[in-house]
């Protein structure tokens, strides 16, 4: 399929200390954002679910998907690892979603003048939403699980190269109230950063709710970041609705070129009663640290 070229208004992706721009970010398809810095440009993708589609004013390639990976294409995280450059999405089938799976698609040393080639499916069970998370050196593969049925969760495993190694454990579970409106859920998971301190930032509830919101796991800075009792849940959604902006949820989080400022992009919708298709857009905001280097992501 192929990498669209894409207008954009976005002073964001000039190469300057500083991040500005226009919110929406992206008017629609915007759902799933995620954004890295490389080379003097930002790279945002979204989730189209047709294709893998990054906002930069050139076009590149990947490999055409098969039949079991064709359809419903959506949350994709590109990253580098080991000097390459990957896009990690998940596909399915055509019918419905029970046929999610975590695919992976392998660039070269430049995440935008390269060919993207299909380099394998990661795991046998039904996976969404899957992220990078690096702690001490070591890459970790978070993605929303189905360890019970109708139950979405987060499972972790360690990675090797660029890909999960075999088993896996249930990092997190929507226990919380706030966590199962609609529907239990936990997913979108992305990390952040600051100093010492590591979070995964995550979406609790469902889609088609104003409840779509964000919430924190704090890893507690020891032991195996594979164990759940090693992370703190935060009580209450560390970001929610506000002024219009409904069903803010799946997020990312990214720095300015000079690294001093953390960035939340998200997705949003006009439709109070939230919304999980393309009409959702793309939007982002500065996060602010308090005195105790924790994060305050203010409000949409």
């Amino acid at each position: 399929m192929d990498l669209l070229r894409l207008l954009t208004t976005l002073s964001l992706l000039h190469p300057t200390t500083a991040v500005t721009f226009a919110n929406p970010l992206r008017p629609c398809d915007g759902s799933d954002p995620h954004i890295v810095h490389f080379d003097g440009f930002y790279y945002l993708m979204t989730t189209t679910w047709t294709n893998l589609r990054p906002t930069r004013a050139k076009t590149s390639k990947i490999s055409k998907p098969a039949r079991q990976r064709c359809c419903n294409v959506r949350a994709p995280e590109l990253y580098k690892i080991d000097n390459t450059w990957y896009i990690y999405c998940t596909a399915g089938n055509r019918q419905n979603l029970d046929g999610q799976r975590s695919h992976v698609v392998r660039g070269g040393s430049h995440p935008w003048n390269n060919y993207y080639g299909y380099a394998g499916q990661l795991t046998p069970q039904w996976v969404i939403d899957r992220t990078v998370l690096i702690i001490a050196g070591k890459n970790y593969f978070i993605y929303s699980c189905l360890p019970q049925p109708h139950w979405k969760s987060f499972c972790i495993t360690e990675m090797t190269s660029f890909t999960p190694i075999s088993g896996w454990k249930v990092l997190s579970e929507p226990s919380l109230p706030w966590e199962r409106v609609g529907s239990p859920v936990n997913d979108g998971a992305t990390a952040l950063y600051n100093g010492t301190k590591i979070w995964v930032g995550y979406s609790r509830s469902y889609c088609w709710t104003d409840s779509y919101q964000l919430g924190l796991l704090a890893y507690k800075g020891v032991g195996d970041p594979a164990e759940g009792s090693n992370w703190v849940k935060g009580r209450q959604p560390v970001f929610s609705s506000s002024e219009g902006n409904w069903g803010t949820g799946h997020n990312a989080f990214f720095t300015s070129p000079d690294g001093t400022e953390t960035w939340n992009v998200y997705h949003a919708t006009t439709n109070r009663t939230g919304n999980c298709d393309g009409n959702r857009y793309t939007a982002a905001k500065k996060v602010e640290w308090r005195a105790d280097g924790t994060p305050d992501l203010g409000r949409a």
